[in-house]
């Protein structure tokens, strides 16, 4: 079989590490560095445990890209810290960390790589839905990425990590499928029209009021798409729809229109990796990596990343 091609949601990895591990891990000059040991370890254990041959670290280039916020004003908006300059709203101490994160990712010699104007999520999609070669694992801990899952031409995987690394789930269409209802053939594309009516408060999407999450699937289920809904909504005879859903839906007929635009993740995104994909077998840089050990005192995390790579 063939070794995996490796996608981090980075972003996702750090702060889930930031929130997992106390801010009393510092540095020797008192600097919390506890999202950057929680990452590196992270990132040594999925190594170890899925020995990809390629990996890349995914970036968010904009994390609320202009494209989503025309389509739908309110998209982020609550996560809004400077609104003059679309500063995303992050804790003080997890802010300086990101820096170290970027700068050992260079020195271990793993890829990284962005899509200006676009989030992670789109760099993740277009990765994914562009590899002809090798089997996809997205390692993720945001479930709108599982509308990426597929088994054909390439398998891709989302291993899900919202309740830690290990606990992490594994979802292909199958597992995607059961867990919500949707047709297997369509799961992933489902997945995402699904979400874009049940909504979600976290990314300031609204969703159509009155209809939960199992009516959503139905609803994708029985029509396909929202666009198949919003022509079923113009035809009175269609009788797909039921009654009880029609005048919801009608009534969110404006956010209906915009929804897929911000909930689809952007495939065609421009993305830019730093350097090749493969996986290094050392650093590229052993005297800048021990130097970032040193200074910021990252220890073991250190030596365990070192490990995984050997």
């Amino acid at each position: 079989m063939r070794t995996p091609l490796v996608l981090l949601d980075s972003a996702s990895l750090w702060f889930r590490a930031f929130y997992a591990l106390p801010e009393s891990m510092t540095a020797p000059d008192g600097t919390p560095v506890n999202a950057v040991r929680g990452f590196a370890d992270m990132v040594a254990k999925i190594i170890t445990e899925r020995r990809p041959s390629r990996l890349v670290a995914c970036m968010d280039a904009d994390w609320r890209p202009a494209f989503r916020v025309a389509a739908l004003p309110s998209y982020k908006a609550h996560r809004v810290a400077e609104p003059e300059v679309n500063a995303e709203e992050v804790p003080d101490t997890l802010t300086p960390q990101v820096p170290v994160i970027l700068e050992l990712l260079d020195a271990m010699g793993i890829a990284t790589a962005e899509a200006a104007g676009y989030e992670a999520d789109d760099v993740i999609g277009a990765l994914a839905t562009s590899e002809d070669r090798d089997p996809v694992e997205v390692i993720t801990g945001d479930r709108d990425l599982f509308q990426l899952v597929r088994d054909e031409p390439t398998p891709v995987r989302v291993v899900y990590t919202g309740k830690g690394l290990a606990k992490a789930e594994t979802y292909g269409p199958a597992e995607l499928a059961e867990r919500y209802g949707l047709p297997v053939g369509n799961a992933g594309p489902a997945y995402a029209d699904m979400a874009a009516l049940r909504g979600d408060p976290s990314d300031g999407l609204p969703g159509v009021a009155g209809i939960g999450e199992k009516t959503a699937a139905n609803l994708i289920t029985a029509l396909g798409s929202v666009e198949e809904i919003l022509a079923a909504l113009d035809d009175p005879a269609d009788t797909r729809i039921p009654a009880r859903s029609r005048g919801k839906l009608d009534a969110a007929r404006d956010y209906l229109a915009v929804a897929p635009t911000v909930v689809r993740v952007a495939v065609d995104a421009p993305v830019a990796l730093d350097r090749d994909d493969v996986l290094p077998t050392a650093p590229a840089d052993l005297d800048r990596v021990r130097a970032l050990q040193e200074t910021w005192g990252l220890s073991r995390s250190v030596d365990r990343l070192l490990a995984a790579l050997g």
